[in-house]
């Protein structure tokens, strides 16, 4: 069953208009009801949400719609992405939501569903929840003694911190260590600098005065910039950034340079490979991630699994194969024995460990493989368009040829922005440049072919 409603990581656009209205969330929450109730109990639903002004908008108009199909709601207000889905299976709720648009600005925002089991719903069930959104609600509802009733969760920061707290090794402090962590102004603006803190750490925040309208602007994971500034500034050990709701980890270095998220797998995961803890004989990463990374785990007799783009089927393939390590280069890191979904902060946390361990500067540590040259580039389009015609098959089988052996190519379509993204690697840097640049060419005369065919 197709899904035109949801993407790649929920359901996500511009908020007040199209999928992200009060009266589509309304409907969302009725049809999930619908499609997820379960048994002759209460049905429970926690609701979570990052900074975004809309949020005050979507958490009560999906509110209402759980009550009145007789689900009772439990919220918790701004926290991380990871937060919600562990409170759902702490609290042993039927279903989780996350209101954000993860690491985009604050003009969108987006509906995330989780499972009983903290895990996020299949393709197949967020199909099957669309299929349910043209129903005939009103002859739906439950009578008035059957509908459901809203309250606050009052400790949700409190658990969320114990958690991940718990993740970090009983017989290590992070005392003497002084670490900046940029948190987006989104989600974990509270329990971020406070789990560093009650660890030992000297901390640094910034981006926590979230004002509804600057979550993500010039900070966090996808804008480290200033992260890397205030290490350098303050002579801290290194940073850390988080995105709009925390799913999303991006470190830089003493000296600030960037760490992503292929570096932060293979690290965590030779420190398990070395301990005897890794599972599945390798780590699940997406097709996005570096050749080298690929090269570092084959050079130990692991597995690079890879996926199509989306922290979901990442996850999906971790637990069908057995691995407790996977991700995503962008910084969602998936660590299969402490959290069902990406979790910045116990991914932090785990890289922390080892950089305690070895007592070395983080430019040593976290250095673990040479990246091979990769070139990614958006094409934001204006049209559809079609990524099999001749022209396109075409100028991919050329620009393969030229790689050989020694590189790939990947041209896919964003699954929540009007891109279409292009990536190149191999060992010839100069030589992947100008593929890209081709590539990109030809995606841009592929989008501009609809305009000019009604100009005609």
């Amino acid at each position: 069953m197709a899904r035109k409603l949801f993407g790649t990581d929920g359901i996500r656009g511009k908020a007040n208009t199209g999928a992200i209205t009060p009266e589509m969330a309304l409907k969302v929450a009725m049809a999930t009801a619908l499609q997820l109730k379960r048994g002759n109990h209460r049905n429970k639903v926690v609701i979570g949400k990052d900074t975004r002004l809309s949020g005050y908008m979507l958490e009560p108009a999906m509110t209402a719609g759980f009550i009145s199909m007789g689900m009772d709601v439990v919220l918790v207000g701004p926290m991380p992405t990871p937060a919600v889905a562990m409170l759902t299976r702490s609290l042993r709720a039927d279903l989780g939501v996350v209101l954000s648009a993860s690491h985009n600005p604050y003009e969108d925002n987006g509906i995330k569903l989780f499972g009983a089991d903290g895990f996020k719903l299949s393709d197949d069930i967020e199909a099957e929840i669309e299929a349910k959104i043209d129903s005939d609600f009103q002859s739906l509802l439950v009578p008035s003694a059957q509908m459901g009733r809203a309250a606050r969760l009052d400790d949700e920061r409190g658990r969320y911190i114990e958690y991940v707290k718990n993740t970090f090794p009983k017989n290590l402090r992070l005392d003497g260590l002084k670490i900046v962590v940029d948190c987006a102004n989104g989600a974990a603006y509270k329990v971020a600098p406070r789990i560093l803190y009650e660890l030992g750490a000297d901390v640094v925040p910034i981006a926590v005065t979230p004002d509804g309208t600057n979550i993500n602007k010039n900070c966090g994971a996808t804008a480290p910039g200033i992260m890397q500034e205030t290490v350098v500034k303050h002579g801290a050990h290194l940073g850390i950034a988080l995105d709009g709701d925390a799913d999303r980890l991006i470190l830089c270095d003493e000296e600030g340079h960037v760490v992503d998220g292929d570096q932060i797998m293979a690290l965590i995961a030779r420190a398990l490979h070395e301990g005897g803890g890794l599972k599945g004989g390798g780590v699940v990463a997406t097709v996005m991630s570096n050749l080298g990374f690929e090269r570092f785990l084959k050079a130990r007799g692991l597995e690079l699994v890879r996926t199509p783009v989306g922290d979901r089927y990442v996850v999906d393939r971790m637990k069908t194969g057995g691995f407790n390590v996977g991700g995503e280069q962008s910084g969602h890191i998936i660590l299969g024995d402490y959290s069902t979904t990406g979790d910045g902060l116990i991914a932090a946390l785990q890289v922390l460990s080892v950089i305690r361990l070895a007592e070395k500067p983080v430019s040593d540590v976290c250095r673990v493989f040479d990246p091979v040259p990769q070139l990614l580039q958006n094409v934001r389009t204006q049209n559809p368009v079609d990524l099999s015609t001749p022209a396109m098959t075409q100028a991919m089988r050329a620009a393969e040829e030229k790689l050989g052996d020694t590189g790939r190519i990947l041209i896919r379509k964003s699954g929540t922005e009007p891109l279409v993204r292009v990536m190149a690697e191999g060992d010839d840097a100069a030589l992947v440049k100008k593929i890209v640049e081709e590539l990109c060419a030809v995606v841009e005369s592929l989008d501009a072919a609809p305009a000019q065919a009604a100009s005609a």
